[in-house]
């Protein structure tokens, strides 16, 4: 399902109600909500709508479970830090408390901190099967998502949940959810905005089949929804 709004403020705020009644729903049939964050700008703004929508009382948040589909390796405490990120627009004003929120371990090497991950999300979901309520993403203007980079190995993982990587674009590890993870999802929702994520959104959504170069295409859920809040900028929409 492809959505587009006429501006960022339009789309974030519909995304939130959409949060909102995603894990009402969970929590009322499954007496949980599993929710993977982003990283970056762009749903920074939407996590501090989050923390302040009158809707947002509605959600027992003490049901609520917070991951992260990827993570810069940099501690905790750091400016680049998704955690931080997230900590300071979304869990401090809520109050969630610490053993809600499944923080990717970066005191530990990239290779254990994946590992660590990946064993954490086993236990959590009892070594069952590992599907999450809702998996948040973003696009990168070179067609990446969560850290799933062009021509990088993790792209041809088909086991593991979850891997570090090393990026040579960035120059830095990451930590990321695998495609396999991110596809068995109940809901995968990409969230774009702006001009300079136009190319990007055409490529995946209109291009020929080439996830080396795209690696956003490899996000087709197995048995779930893929559904894209974009504007009408990053759809390429143009108005005369």
């Amino acid at each position: 399902m492809i959505n587009v709004y006429k501006d960022s403020e339009t789309l974030l705020t519909t995304l939130a109600d959409f949060v909102i009644t995603s894990a009402r729903e969970a929590i009322a049939q499954r007496g949980r909500f599993n929710f993977v964050l982003s990283g970056g700008s762009s749903p920074k703004k939407l996590y501090r709508l989050l923390a302040s929508f009158p809707e947002s009382s509605a959600i027992p948040w003490q049901k609520v479970f917070f991951f992260f589909g990827d993570e810069r390796y940099v501690p905790p405490d750091h400016d680049d830090s998704n955690f931080l990120m997230a900590k300071k627009s979304l869990f401090n004003p809520l109050g969630i408390p610490d053993d809600q929120i499944f923080a990717i371990n970066t005191t530990l090497s990239p290779q254990d901190a994946a590992i660590d991950y990946e064993r954490r999300i086993k236990s959590h979901f009892d070594d069952g099967d590992c599907r999450f309520d809702l998996i948040l993403l973003g696009l990168g203007d070179n067609s990446h998502t969560a850290s799933l980079f062009p021509h990088t190995s993790v792209l041809h993982e088909h086991e593991g949940l979850v891997k570090e990587i090393y990026v040579d674009e960035v120059g830095m590890y990451r930590i990321t959810f695998t495609a396999p993870l991110i596809n068995a999802a109940r809901q995968v929702v990409f969230l774009v905005y702006g001009s300079g994520k136009a190319a990007a959104v055409h490529h995946i959504l209109k291009g020929k089949r080439d996830f080396e170069n795209y690696p956003a295409q490899l996000i087709q859920p197995d048995h779930g929804e893929l559904i894209w809040f974009l504007d009408e900028a990053s759809a390429g929409v143009r108005h005369l």
